[in-house]
């Protein structure tokens, strides 16, 4: 964690993947991000996977370095200290749908004066208001029906999901990034912002920023499957000798020639491109084209050799690849974890599970990065939060605990 933002309070209310990461980002720059739930939980607090002890090991790791108010959102009560709190921050981070209890008219009108004007960031499904989840828009987004072996029919096979929620993660960050841009045009005018960021545009505007709709209007057809190999460049998974599967990828010039020199295939390649007519440093375009016999070639050496053999020769010619692993092998892998800079140790999670925690993703030289902070308990930060920002005495607080408006930390639940 960093302290770049530690002049910045947000406070959070929200579940599931999107809304928690841009609070997490945000936090791992050093802001206080103050994550407000119904006091029994959020819709995402008992998500899979659970330990032993009933804690999600989602909302753990999303949940991290923030503070956690607890409320009855169900009440009356406990939705007006949510917007009060929203509107004496200033910053607003949610997933609640437009018209609900903290729109950003309701949380702008309980605004006092002198307060900083109001930026809100909420995530939507659809700019239509339709609902959606990564999973619905990610079946708009075309790629699961590019996605699968090359040999399956474009029109009858299935579509072929993809396990990591990646939109739900590109929204958050596209959502911290557009907190800080508002925060940014605020103190050059004084001027808040109401951002709403629909999920499944961002979906459908990435795959226009990636170029892929202007391919399919220009092709006038969809994209075929093409397996494991890379799109529009040469690079494939490929099966050693020893039955090691890994992925190469060569994009640059550079990256070719390596290959090429690593897997000492100078000779059939110079006898391919003159049965073909091409030169395969001529760029992507011939090497995409004539992939499959190139493939051909690079598996005839890879099946020769052991893998160990392959990645010494691929690392010294300065290749580009990378050996596939389970989930389980990449979170044991030392190269990935146990030497990464960015993990520390995390040993006080709410779940009392201790392993190795992600710092920011982005790194400072000329700074150290303190160890990834905990997720909070839920509610554990309710009274501290209500006093110093709402300015709530204890006895007022107590009141309002009694009342079950307001819920502690429930760490020994």
């Amino acid at each position: 964690m960093y302290n770049l933002l530690n002049d910045l309070s947000i406070v959070e209310v929200s579940s599931f993947v999107a809304s928690p990461t841009a609070g997490l980002y945000c936090a791992q720059m050093g802001a206080e991000v103050i994550r407000v739930d119904h006091k029994a939980g959020g819709l995402d607090y008992d998500r899979y996977m659970l330990t032993n002890e009933g804690r999600s090991l989602s909302w753990e790791n999303l949940n991290r370095a923030k503070k956690s108010v607890a409320l009855d959102l169900r009440s009356g009560e406990g939705r007006e200290l949510c917007v009060e709190l929203a509107a004496k921050t200033g910053q607003c981070i949610t997933n609640l749908p437009e018209k609900s209890f903290l729109s950003h008219a309701a949380i702008k009108a309980a605004q006092a004066e002198g307060t900083p004007d109001l930026t809100s960031v909420r995530i939507m499904g659809w700019h239509d208001g339709r609902q959606a989840m990564d999973f619905t828009v990610n079946a708009a987004s075309g790629y699961p029906l590019m996605t699968g072996p090359e040999d399956w029919d474009m029109q009858t096979a299935p579509p072929v999901n993809q396990v990591l929620p990646a939109w739900d993660f590109i929204t958050g960050a596209y959502c911290a990034f557009a907190m800080l841009a508002a925060l940014r045009h605020r103190d050059a005018t004084g001027l808040g912002s109401e951002v709403r960021v629909p999920l499944g545009d961002v979906a459908i505007g990435t795959t226009a920023n990636a170029g892929l709709m202007a391919e399919m209007l220009y092709r006038g057809s969809d994209r075929e499957r093409l397996g494991n190999a890379i799109w529009g460049a040469f690079g494939r998974d490929f099966r050693s000798k020893d039955g090691v599967r890994f992925m190469v990828a060569a994009l640059t010039a550079k990256q070719w020639a390596g290959l090429v020199e690593a897997f000492g295939v100078t000779l059939p390649i110079s006898k391919l491109e003159a049965e073909v007519g091409v030169t395969f440093t001529d760029g992507d375009d011939p090497r995409f084209k004539h992939r499959h016999a190139l493939f051909d070639i690079f598996q005839n050496v890879a099946g020769s050799h052991d893998y160990k053999a392959l990645e010494s020769l691929m690392a010294a010619h300065g290749c580009t690849f990378e050996k596939y692993r389970t989930a389980h092998e990449a979170a044991h892998d030392p190269a990935l974890v146990a030497d990464n800079p960015m993990f520390g140790p995390s040993p006080a999670n709410p779940s009392g599970f201790e392993y190795p925690a992600p710092r920011s993703f982005a790194n400072i030289p000329a700074q150290q990065a303190a160890d990834p902070a905990p997720a909070p308990y839920l509610g554990q930060h309710s009274e501290e939060v209500l006093a110093e920002r709402l300015g709530l005495s204890s006895g007022a607080i107590a009141k309002l605990v009694d009342a079950g408006t307001v819920a502690l930390s429930d760490k020994d639940r």
